[in-house]
Parts: C-alpha cells; structure tokens; sequence
C-alpha cells in the first residue's frame, strides 16, 4: 500500500519567513500522511499546519476526520494549532494525539494554550467535533496507519513515530527533537540507542531532527537535538532506505542548509543505498 508524506513546516524553535528561507521553507514543524485511501495523519502542528488547513478547505475535504499527532507540546509545534481551519468547521472531526508533560494532562495544555487571555476563542468553543487523547500504549491504530512510539531524548515527554498501513507496506518514522550525541540528562534506560535502533530498523522513510552542523553540537549539548552527521550515522545503523533532514535551525538560510546536505550525503557515502535529502515546504515523497 503506498503513502504519500507532505511537508508544510519543516523548521525548528521559531518560524523563519523571508526570501532566505524560501526554498526550504520557515514554517515550524507539521508533516502531512494520506495512506492509498486518503486517511490523512497530522504529525506536529506547527505554524505548517495552517496551510496545510487552508489545502483541505480548497480540496473540499472539510468534514471529515483528521488525526493530529504531537511528538511534544512545545510551542513551535503547537503554535499553529488554533489556527488549523478544520478546527473552525462544524461537522469535521479533528482528533488530536500526544502525551501529557510534567503531570499536566495534554487537553489541560491545548486548553491553557488557547486561553482567553492570550488567544480569542477557546478551544472547547471551536465549531468542529475535538476530542484530545493522550497516547498510553507504545502502539496504537488509527484510520490507515499502526502508529508506534518510542520516547527521545529531548526535555519534557516527547515521543518518535513510526508509522505502517495496517496490512503491511512501506513506513515511515518522525524523530524530530531528538538528541543522539551523550549530552544533556533524560529519563530514558541505558538501552535507549540500541532501542531506538530496532524500532527503527528497516524503516523505508526516517524523518529526522539534523538542527546542528557538527562544528555546534559541542556547544548545544543538552538542548536536545543532533548534527547532521549524527543524523547519517543512525539512519545508516537501522538501515533505512530514505533519511530527510528535519528542524532546520532558524538562523541558517536556505545556502546553509544546502551546505549541511552536502555534508551528509558525504557522510553517507559510507552507508549502502541511503539516499539523503533536506526537507522542504510543499514537497511530497511517494512511497510503495
């Protein structure tokens, strides 16, 4: 069964609009998943996820359901999120996934991040069906897809994904906010990287956070996010067929993250049959 994988925001921290950024894009994290019948997942709902809302509108898919899934509650890649126009539409069912950070239950989140006081419509007066609905299982089904989760190393409760048509097909993982060098302090097991390299293993499409040029990790140790060549090596160890560079640092212009791809296409010459690409606003990838 084939998929197809939008991407609508790709940048991290802050969105980064202008003629520098164009051809990669400065929305904030949201990638898009339809599955061969047209199930659509939402994974992040960064600034990318109000285009992404305005695409549907023009495609007439208001209406139906769509699942929003959130690997963290960060700001950018929940910021876009009131501004999603399914959320606006009566008769859509808009379902949004995630897991609780620090104690607080997600919809307590979402709830305080759409407050009166900082936001002038309250997410329990929007027009669509919304329900919230925290992820409590390492695997769980949605329409098209068997959605699987492993925790990252990132501050708070932020979760990786892959995900699989139920009947077997391609798949696909989206690790964004993910630190794999040995900085910073996480409630994750010593097991964690061989864990995370069997949940990985085989997966066709790995999406995944590239922020740093080697020459910065040092200095951003703990902030939870990798270099490039971090990025090259992991997908090179779980074998995965496509890597995307993901998160792109808001200070790099688009010359500087045609650079850092450079980079790791070099570096993953020494990785058999890995193709590398940097991800882009309004690119789709087919997979079969």
């Amino acid at each position: 069964m084939s998929i197809s994988v939008t991407f609508w925001g790709t940048r991290g921290s802050i969105p980064a609009p202008g003629p520098s950024t164009a051809r990669y894009g400065g929305n904030t994290p949201c990638v898009a998943l339809r599955d061969a019948s047209g199930h659509l997942v939402v994974l992040d709902a960064g600034t990318g996820i109000r285009p992404l809302g305005l695409a549907l509108n023009a495609g007439a898919t208001n209406g139906g359901r769509v699942d929003v899934v959130l690997s963290h509650t960060h700001w950018d890649h929940i910021q876009g999120l009131p501004f999603f126009l399914p959320l606006h539409q009566a008769g859509t069912d808009v379902r949004i996934h995630g897991a609780a950070q620090g104690g607080v239950p997600l919809e307590q989140i979402l709830d305080r991040q759409m407050d009166p006081v900082v936001f002038p419509v309250p997410l329990k007066a929007l027009a669509a069906k919304v329900t919230v609905e925290e992820i409590s299982a390492p695997t769980f089904e949605l329409p098209g897809f068997t959605v699987q989760a492993h925790r990252l190393r990132h501050p708070g409760t932020t979760l990786g994904f892959r995900l699989t048509p139920p009947g077997g097909g391609p798949s696909v993982a989206y690790v964004t906010d993910n630190e794999l060098g040995p900085g910073g302090k996480y409630d994750v097991p010593a097991t964690w990287r061989p864990s995370l390299e069997r949940f990985l293993d085989g997966v066709d499409l790995l999406i995944h956070d590239a922020m740093y040029a080697p020459s910065q990790i040092g200095a951003r140790a703990g902030w939870g996010h990798s270099s490039v060549d971090e990025a090259v090596a992991l997908a090179g160890a779980c074998g995965a067929r496509q890597l995307v560079l993901f998160h792109h640092e808001p200070a790099n212009d688009d010359d500087a993250v045609d650079a850092l791809l450079a980079g790791a296409r070099q570096a993953a010459a020494r990785h058999s049959g890995l193709d590398v690409s940097a991800a882009r606003e309004g690119t789709t990838l087919a997979l079969d």
